[in-house]
Order: structure tokens, then sequence, then C-alpha cells
């Protein structure tokens, strides 16, 4: 697991480092069409970058029409089974493989996946556009969402008041909506905000990303964490702070890439790639295209932020596609 732990130590550093992130990348080349690409290509995976993925399709189209890309976005933890049987080239999830996946993987093929970092993204915690909220600590995150309360919160919070609101706000029960348990955004959110700690039974687990928006969209006393991408008029994203009474910083893409916002992270595009094999021109192309201004535009269109130029030549040169 050598290879995949290293990448996933870069990307700790990176994700720190990429303070410019918010901005596309001047140094990334514009994307140039090649020639000999055709065929067909199946992505499934997480549904946080369903939206992504659709865009860097029809980005990739545009260049080889002919190129026939299948989409399917049903969670992180369908991507590592498709990618052990190769039912699908692309296997995209909002947090890293887990060791039991990887070894799975690799029994099967003798090496292991391969992740490309393909934007970064926060998790916002939306409420209703009329709650006044105006921060929250990663402490009362965890007080709010689960039941261990790991962050050290003496007591479960369950109304609004019991996060500074007042008058009709005061005695307001809150109602919790998240995704489920094969998702990867409900895996990292569990680690980071739940401090690896359970969730309430009483959080509302939905399907995709968008329901949960549309759940809190629906219930005033609502409060729900999905990727930024997927926020509408309907929500609102809080402020929050790493440890109670700690400066509150928004979803933005300054402050997840500087590491101010505390619940950021690398969106991942796993891949079967053999070490001993040159890449295929299909894939090969649509990794390059990923890289490109082109193609992180399509990160700014989906509601992320898009990568510097040192990510792109970390991953090209683990794909062996380095010029």
């Amino acid at each position: 697991m050598q290879r995949v732990a290293a990448l996933m130590t870069a990307s700790t550093l990176a994700l720190a480092s990429a303070a410019q992130a918010q901005n596309i990348d001047p140094n990334l080349p514009g994307y140039e069409s090649a020639s000999g690409v055709s065929g067909n290509l199946v992505s499934i995976g997480s549904d946080t970058l369903n939206n992504l993925m659709t865009l860097w399709s029809e980005g990739f189209r545009r260049f080889y029409p002919n190129v026939a890309i299948q989409i399917q976005g049903a969670g992180s933890g369908t991507a590592p089974p498709a990618l052990v049987e190769g039912t699908a080239q692309f296997g995209p999830m909002s947090r890293p493989m887990r060791g039991s996946e990887i070894e799975e993987f690799e029994a099967r093929y003798g090496y292991e996946p391969i992740p490309m970092r393909g934007a970064i993204d926060a998790l916002g915690v939306f409420v209703h556009r009329d709650n006044p909220v105006e921060c929250l600590s990663l402490q009362e995150v965890d007080a709010i969402f689960s039941s261990t309360r790991a962050g050290g919160a003496d007591e479960a919070i369950t109304t609004w008041g019991q996060v500074g609101l007042t008058g009709e706000w005061a005695n307001r029960p809150i109602a919790m909506y998240g995704r489920n348990s094969a998702s990867g955004t409900y895996g990292y959110f569990r680690s980071v905000a739940l401090f690896g700690g359970d969730y309430s039974p009483e959080v509302r687990e939905q399907p995709g990303s968008s329901t949960v928006i549309q759940g809190v969209a629906a219930d005033i006393n609502g409060i729900g964490y999905s990727g930024v991408g997927y926020a509408t008029a309907d929500v609102r994203a809080v402020a929050i702070s790493a440890e109670p009474g700690g400066e509150c910083y928004e979803p933005s893409g300054e402050n997840a890439a500087g590491g101010l916002y505390p619940i950021a992270r690398f969106l991942y595009i796993y891949m079967n790639v053999d070490p001993n094999a040159e890449m295929e021109p299909l894939r090969a192309e649509f990794v390059r295209y990923v890289y490109s201004q082109e193609g992180q535009q399509d990160v700014l269109r989906a509601g992320f932020f898009p990568l510097v130029q040192m990510i792109a030549e970390q991953d090209l040169q683990a794909f062996g596609l380095a010029d």
C-alpha cells in the first residue's frame, strides 16, 4: 500500500498549501485533442462527484464526440467493488479508500488502485435560509449530529436555543439530515465533524447530497451536511470554527484550500493502473483533460474548488503521464 499511502500524505500537504485554489491556476495547460482516442468509459461511485463527472464527460466529449461515457453515482462505497470486478474504469470517491478495500483490489490484481485528486470540496453544514444561526463549532456540530459526543460536549444539543438562538427559535427542536452509510461524505463527516464517533439515530439519512439539501430547505428547523456544490438559494451554509470560541470560517475556496475551514477534503477518482503497462489513450486523455484549464473550469461550474499545477504534476507522474 506504499503508492497510495504516499499520495494520501501528499494530499494532506497539498490541501494545506494550495491556498489559491479558488482560482484556475494559470500554469495549468489548455487541453489539446489527441489522435486515436475512442471507445467507452464507465464511472461508478460517489454521488457527490456525480455532477462533476457529468461536466467532465460533457467537456471531454466536445473534443471526442464518438466517445461514450456512462456515469452511476450511488455512493463512494460502490466504487471499489466496481474497480475490482472491472465493471468501471473510474471509481469516484469523496473519501480515501479504506485499507480493506485496497487489499481486496490488490489481491485481485497484484498492485494497488491509484487515486486521481480531481477537485477540492468543502462540506457545508446547511440550515434553512431563515435560520439566523451564524456560527457553530465542530464540538457543537458533533453534539447535534452524534450520539457519542466524542468532541467533548457536555450534553446533546437538541434545540436551537442551545446554540444561542433566542425568541421564537429558542425552543425549536433541531431536525438533522445526513447521508447514508454507502456515502463517502457520511464517513468523512463522521471522521472529522463527529471526531470518529457515532451518528445519532435521529439523523434522517438521505440517498444523495441533493436530497439532504431538499430536506433542509423544506424544514425550517433542519440542519444537514453536504458538498457545497449542492447548495441552493433555499439553504444557507453556516460558518464553522475548529474549536469552541475560535474564529469562524465560511466554506469558501480560499478557506478550504488554506486549511482554515475545518471540513475540507480532496475528491478522488480511483483507477486501475497497471504499473508495468502504458495507460491506453482514452483514459490517459481523460486524465489530462481533468488537469487542464477546461477541466478545472468544470470544477468551478460544479461548485467545487479547482486544483493547482503542483497537484496535477504529482498525479500525472503517478499515472505515468508526465511530460
